[in-house]
């Protein structure tokens, strides 16, 4: 379906809902659920150039080939910390490793199912197996650790797992441990980057997490998710990192759709991460969050201090850079406040267009609209008087639900959501829509008397 920034005098063609996303924006028709981060990562295993659905922490390492927890996978993990589910995007490939066990006729050939370094931790051991006479007990390991075994009487019967396949028509010769070798993880280049942005607009998400120090590579990004959210009407953002150099920060955009991270945390075991480590939780949280709820001074979990930690100083810089940055409040690292990168406020684009919870609200409100009128609306509903009183209906009670959660406040029920019926024949509709989203308490003011 079409969508993207209605502008007065400029014809749109395709059959869509188009919303004029100012300061007084859509809102929603139906609540869709939050949760899903898609990041392009460099990995030594798993699917080239294809999505990798990661819901549950055993889906790591079924698809990714490492345990959770494994150093490997860490922006998986603090993604996951916070995102409902994750769209992991294998940008490299490389060269499968391979072992071959015994010579001749009776050669197997054994070939890792991914191509990458992973792949060399795998090995391959055969022993006869003593319950059944004649049949070897073939074992698949990583790095150590048995991940699937089977019994066969030849080369023939062995069946692929999850990590091998094999090649062989003889015996299966014994083996103490055959390690495979030859994996390798090919560098990725900058059309790689390019074909996950392209892939990534079929895909259903609520932020992308950009973790790459490139500056170039990140300022395409910038532009790519200014063109899904105005001309597409696709209403995601972005999270990237900002530069962190000598107390100063560089900002490279400004704009109400990229989340800027300034600093990165150190975690209770030790591992440091630095702002471009750390955009993968921000983007989980971010995607995680609800329209009633604001991520300023929650806490970073696994944390145990800020990297760098902040004078306030600092912290007052970055927030009016609209950097989004950690702090140690002398017991737990915190989110200072939860901002996007936008500074430059217009008539279109207020001050209030900077903090994410707001965000988040219209975000949802244009996307929902626009998915419930593609489902329930577009060529199935009479453009009439008839028509606009089922819309309006509708319109109504999603608002009055976002009301009644928290999400929107003051509505008007008459006059916030009209039709114009004047302009709005033949297949075109024109809606008017205004709406006061909720922002979180976060300054507090107090006048204190004493007596």
């Amino acid at each position: 379906m079409a969508g993207g920034t209605w502008i007065q005098g400029v014809e749109k063609v395709r059959p869509g809902l188009y919303m004029n996303f100012k300061i007084a924006a859509l809102e929603r028709i139906k609540s869709g659920d939050r949760g899903t981060v898609t990041m392009p990562l460099a990995l030594s295993w798993g699917e080239s150039r294809k999505f990798l659905r990661i819901e549950k922490d055993s889906d790591v390492l079924e698809l990714l080939g490492y345990d959770i927890n494994d150093p490997q996978v860490t922006k998986v993990r603090e993604a996951k910390k916070r995102a409902k589910t994750l769209l992991i995007y294998r940008l490299n490939d490389g060269d499968k490793a391979k072992v071959t066990i015994g010579a001749d006729a009776n050669a197997t050939v054994v070939t890792a199912l991914h191509a990458g370094k992973r792949g060399n931790d795998i090995s391959i051991t055969s022993e006869e197996d003593p319950s059944s006479e004649g049949k070897k007990l073939v074992k698949t390991l990583v790095s150590g650790r048995v991940v699937h075994q089977q019994i066969v009487g030849s080369a023939a019967d062995l069946q692929p797992n999850a990590w091998v396949s094999f090649a062989g028509t003889g015996s299966v010769e014994k083996s103490a441990g055959s390690p495979l070798t030859g994996g390798k993880d090919n560098e990725v280049k900058g059309e790689d980057h390019t074909e996950y942005l392209e892939a990534t607009e079929t895909q259903h998400f609520e932020v992308i997490a950009y973790p790459f120090e490139d500056s170039s590579l990140k300022i395409s990004f910038v532009s790519f998710i200014k063109r899904m959210r105005e001309e597409e009407g696709k209403k995601i953002q972005g999270v990237i990192a900002g530069l962190f150099k000598d107390g100063a920060f560089s900002k490279i955009a400004d704009y109400e759709g990229i989340v800027c991270v300034g600093n990165g945390v150190t975690l209770l075991d030790g591992t440091v991460l630095n702002a471009t480590d750390a955009v993968a939780w921000v983007a989980g949280a971010t995607a995680g969050a609800s329209i009633i709820q604001s991520n300023t001074y929650s806490a970073y979990e696994g944390a145990a201090d800020a990297n760098p930690r902040l004078k306030n100083s600092q912290v007052i810089d970055a927030l009016k850079k609209g950097q989004f940055v950690f702090v140690h409040d002398g017991v737990k690292v915190k989110v200072e406040q939860d901002i996007n990168s936008l500074v430059s406020y217009s008539q279109t684009r207020n001050g209030r267009f900077s903090k994410n919870r707001v965000v988040r609200v219209l975000d949802a409100i244009a996307n929902d609209f626009a998915r419930v009128a593609n489902d329930s609306y577009i060529g199935k509903i009479d453009n009439n008087a008839d028509g606009h009183a089922l819309l309006k209906a509708a319109a109504n009670q999603y608002l009055r639900d976002l009301q009644d959660a928290g999400a929107i406040q003051n509505v008007d029920f008459i006059k916030d959501f009209e039709i114009d019926p004047i302009r709005s024949v033949g297949d075109e509709v024109y809606v008017n829509l205004g709406i006061q989203p909720v922002d979180s308490m976060e300054k507090f003011f107090f006048t204190v008397e004493v007596r």
